[in-house]
């Protein structure tokens, strides 16, 4: 039975969308087998993706120190829904930050904590001016990600 990594990433520019396409393209990768992957931005996820989902990795741009305000709307419509049902969920998270991103990935993890989701990994923070590093970066995080799922790591 093929397990579900959902990523649920706000990219309302081409280098955010640049990430989620490399973190798709890692999860997709060819040695990589039984683990879907399924993108959809945070205005169009909500629980029921959630409630069928083994992973997930979350994907913000910092919008004046705060998480963007699509993944606060996700979490605003998916937190009860999944409270009880997906605690333990695996997640992972990275932020696109023109500043420093604490803000955000404070407020992110709060969230996470209520769900009580399990992070198995630090959240990536791609900070300051544009780098095309982030894409390898961003590809390595989907790859690791599905890996662990096919492993059953988490």
């Amino acid at each position: 039975m093929s397990k579900l990594l959902l990523i649920v990433a706000h990219a309302p520019s081409p280098n955010t969308r640049k990430l989620v396409e490399a973190a798709l393209e890692g999860a997709r990768s060819d040695e990589i087998e039984g683990v879907s992957c399924q993108w959809l931005p945070p205005l169009e996820a909500g629980p029921e993706e959630l409630l069928k989902a083994d992973a997930v990795l979350l994907g913000t741009t910092e919008n004046l120190g705060y998480m963007s305000g699509a993944l606060k709307d996700f979490f605003d419509r998916s937190y009860y829904p999944v409270l009880e049902e997906k605690q333990g969920l695996p997640v992972a998270l990275y932020i696109r930050a023109g500043l420093d991103g604490t803000g955000t990935k404070r407020a992110v993890e709060s969230i996470v904590t209520g769900l009580r989701w399990n992070w198995v990994q630090e959240p990536i923070i791609f900070k300051g001016q544009w780098q095309e590093e982030f894409v390898e970066q961003a590809r390595e995080l989907g790859q690791a990600l599905a890996a662990g799922l096919e492993a059953g790591v988490f």
